[in-house]
């Protein structure tokens, strides 16, 4: 039996375009369905819109929007929260459409007038940009996570050093010794024994962790 063919990266941004829920703020004009068509011959699921809706439709994760014409500034709260690859269209530039490009975070911009050709290329480039900015997002988010759990470790390390009179590297194989038979993470054991030497404290008790015998 032979192996399946491997995707070339071209296929590979092809198929991701094709999988596209995109919505199209943008008048109902020539242009406008210029850019429709255009998306809807790549494959991908489009919506249009305009004039600009009050809020963006929960499962779309590509937006196509013109910031010339119309005040989006109610949209930027949406943006933010669902993080779509935004392709901004504009037709002039100015700071106030450089401001505007900006505020919306937009991963790539389309200019008028527009033209089929340069639509693949910019919704191709917002999507990987966005991608990229997802995994730059939950790389930050895993190295925060590692670190306060760290912090959280060596925290009960010094209570424990302090309080049942043991060095460090005992305080430290304790910790460890209770999480793999609890099979939970080391983090979460110190954690909660930060959090009940801190509520024992409060109440004016002392805390003290030993090894079994």
């Amino acid at each position: 039996m032979s192996a399946p063919a491997r995707k070339t990266p071209t296929r590979t941004i092809l198929d991701d375009l094709r999988r596209a829920r995109a919505l199209v703020v943008h008048p109902r004009d020539e242009e406008g369905t210029l850019l429709v068509d255009q998306l809807r011959r790549l494959g991908c699921e489009v919506s249009q819109a305009w004039p600009p809706p009050a809020a963006l439709p929960p499962d779309i994760d590509t937006l196509f929007i013109q910031l010339d014409d119309a005040d989006v500034r109610h949209l930027l709260p949406a943006i933010e929260e669902t993080e779509p690859a935004v392709v901004a269209v504009v037709a002039y530039e100015s700071p106030t459409s450089l401001k505007a490009i900006v505020d919306v975070n937009a991963h790539g911009v389309l200019t008028k007038p527009l033209r089929p050709r340069g639509v693949l290329t910019q919704f191709a480039l917002a999507r990987y940009r966005r991608g990229y900015e997802g995994r730059l997002t939950s790389k930050i988010t895993r190295l925060e996570e590692t670190m306060k759990g760290r912090r959280s470790v060596e925290k009960a390390v010094r209570l424990l050093v302090d309080l049942n009179r043991i060095d460090e590297d005992a305080a430290y194989r304790l910790l460890r010794d209770r999480a793999t038979a609890a099979r939970v993470p080391m983090a979460s054991v110190a954690e909660s024994v930060v959090a009940a030497h801190e509520a024992m404290n409060g109440l004016g008790l002392r805390i003290a962790l030993a090894e079994k015998t």
